[in-house]
């Protein structure tokens, strides 16, 4: 009965008749129970089916032990598929199926379209770590510009909060403050650097909430490669200022125009595809919404009093600091009586994506790591049941990989078994396949889908012609990025439950940069060797499984080239003239975009 009380209101113990709406009055909590129960038919009656289905086909001819591993594989890494199969056809159905998906999924987003003196002070943060001190400060700066061209300027207070540990960079860091505190001597400008960064970036974010943060009511942290129009940032402030019950408010962010072939390609389909599965996903999940951790407006109090990060006892990997805090942050905001919500639109919040596949594997397995340390957070009390399935989906996100792994690696010993079953279900096998496709590629295709549907969106992506060799583009580059971080990602969750092996956190790389054939090599040796070894295995026992296989494992085969061939800088600065992979910022620059960029 507790958790069905939480459910309304965040309140444990309240009675439900009292509290009809969210804690903000946003909504009707009693619409909002409707709509998940909604969302759990949907994916469970998806999810048995498909079990159903792979059951036919892995237990075909008499249960062996490859069938069973392979089975249980499958359960395993279908549940995240199956999800954001149906965020994205329900954020489809909301955009184009005659709603008004806006006022239906965010009518908080109303009050940013007001003009409304803000009353509320609000700090504006960017977190450093041995990041490139003038890219990251120009970021900061043109901000604080954009912001002061709203004319509410007066409400913004300016941080930088560093845990840089590089005297050089940290040096240049000081000047680069000093020189701009000179300029503007009227403007609160801080610069704070810690000489131990105890907790990471949570632990920076959290000390300031506890000695700087207590004079405003709100925070808007930024990674250094962060970028907000004052627009978008005085719209979401007012939006918080409207709703005082509203705890954490995340900006929908899109990448950058970028020179890099790797970053250029992978937030095209970035940007097409989150649009529909965002706002599916916030239909359901409301008010226990998401938090990323920057680009997004914190109300402080209860950041501060609520959502301390725990320590998780224990050594190894998945103890000491929580790395990934941003989710964990939101369900303690939740917890503590206060909305989480996510702008379901993009518009003026951007960030940059890595320029390379292996800094885009760096960065993964960084994500990995902390994802998995939930596991050690499941008994939080107090959590709503809704926040726990937040926690639950992001562990998701990464323990389905090895799972597929597993599954392409027993392949050919699958191959060899049904091809000694007489009656062997094909077409069901078949229909298999094809069912996991198309669910996997949903948030794709209704990404695409709605680009054509809405009236000038593929303008913006530089016409249908460029749109639509983008899009094969990107379909091909999908499949082939997904085969090697898997693999990467694999290897990486052995080293940490075997070997108890750790990331190491620092600065990240910004600029498109070429990757040498050596040095590919050195790092994607091992998605060539299970590449060789399984497709090989399969060519040997089915040439036409081996066929059929191709879209899962030719990433394998080809990891070393498309790592060496997306970073080469020239086929960067092609694509960036030709407009290939391009997002709308790069056919209509705004002005915050064109500062940073001429840096």
């Amino acid at each position: 009965m507790t958790e069905r009380l939480e459910l309304h209101d965040g309140v444990k113990g309240s009675d439900p008749r009292a509290s009809v709406m969210t804690p903000a009055g946003i909504q009707a909590s009693a619409e909002l129970a409707r709509r998940r129960q909604i969302v759990v038919v949907l994916n469970v009656a998806t999810y048995i089916a498909m079990l159903a289905m792979a059951a036919s086909v892995f237990g075909a001819g008499g249960w062996t032990i490859v069938g069973w591993v392979m089975f249980l594989c499958f359960a395993v890494g279908t549940p995240w598929t199956v999800l954001g199969f149906w965020n994205a056809v329900i954020g489809l159905w909301l955009l184009h199926g005659g709603r008004d998906a806006r006022a239906e999924v965010a009518p908080y987003m109303a009050a940013g379209d007001v003009a409304t003196p803000l009353t509320v002070k609000t700090a504006i943060m960017m977190t450093l770590r041995n990041e490139e001190p003038g890219r990251a400060i120009t970021r900061l700066r043109t901000v604080k510009a954009s912001v002061d061209a709203t004319g509410q300027g007066a409400a913004f207070s300016y941080f930088l909060l560093s845990d840089t540990n590089k005297a050089d960079v940290a040096a240049a860091e000081e000047a680069l403050v000093a020189a701009w505190k000179a300029e503007q001597p009227e403007a609160e400008i801080v610069y704070r650097r810690r000489a131990v960064n105890t907790g990471f970036k949570a632990g920076n974010v959290r000390d300031f909430t506890q000695a700087e943060g207590r004079p405003f009511e709100l925070m808007l942290p930024l990674d250094a490669d962060s970028l907000m129009s004052g627009d978008a940032i005085v719209a979401m402030v007012a939006m918080m200022q409207a709703y005082p019950k509203l705890g954490i408010l995340q900006s929908l962010v899109v990448g950058m125009p970028s020179s890099s072939a790797f970053a250029r390609i992978f937030q095209f389909g970035m940007r097409h595809g989150m649009r529909s599965y965002t706002m599916g996903q916030a239909w359901w999940t409301a008010d226990c919404g998401p938090f990323w951790g920057h680009n997004a407006v914190v109300r402080i109090a209860p950041f501060r009093d609520e959502c301390a990060l725990p320590v998780i006892p224990g050594g190894g990997p998945f103890g000491g600091h929580v790395l990934s805090h941003d989710q964990v942050e939101a369900t303690l905001m939740r917890r503590a009586g206060y909305e989480v919500r996510v702008l379901p639109v993009e518009g003026g919040s951007w960030e940059e994506n890595p320029p390379t596949m292996l800094d885009f594997l760096t960065r993964d397995v960084r994500w990995c790591q902390g994802n998995l340390q939930y596991t050690r957070l499941m008994d939080i009390p107090g959590l709503l049941p809704m926040s726990r399935f937040q926690l639950v989906w992001a562990i998701l996100m990464f323990v389905g990989l090895p799972a597929w792994t597993v599954m392409i690696a027993l392949s050919p010993l699958a191959a060899a078994h049904f091809a000694t079953v007489s009656d062997f279900p094909v077409g069901l096998a078949k229909g298999l396949y094809v069912a996991f496709f198309v669910m996997y590629l949903a948030p794709k295709m209704a990404g695409l889908l709605d680009a054509v549907l809405t009236k000038g969106e593929v303008a913006r992506f530089g016409g249908p012609v460029r749109f639509a060799i983008s899009a094969v583009v990107e379909l091909v580059f999908s499949f082939l990025q997904g085969a090697v971080s898997t693999i990467r990602t694999t290897i990486f969750m052995i080293g940490l439950l075997v070997m108890g092996k750790s990331v190491v956190w620092g600065g990240q790389s910004r600029d498109a940069y070429g990757i040498s054939w050596s040095a590919a090599v050195g790092q994607l040796w091992p998605q060539m060797l299970f590449g060789v070894l399984v497709c090989g295995a399969l060519w040997s026992v089915s040439p036409t499984a081996f066929w059929w296989s191709l879209p899962l494992t030719a990433g394998y085969l080809l990891a070393v080239p498309f790592c060496v061939i997306t970073a080469n800088p020239a086929l960067g600065a092609w694509m960036k003239r030709q407009g290939i992979a391009g997002i709308p910022e790069d056919f209509a620059t705004p002005d915050e975009v064109r500062k940073v960029l001429a840096v």
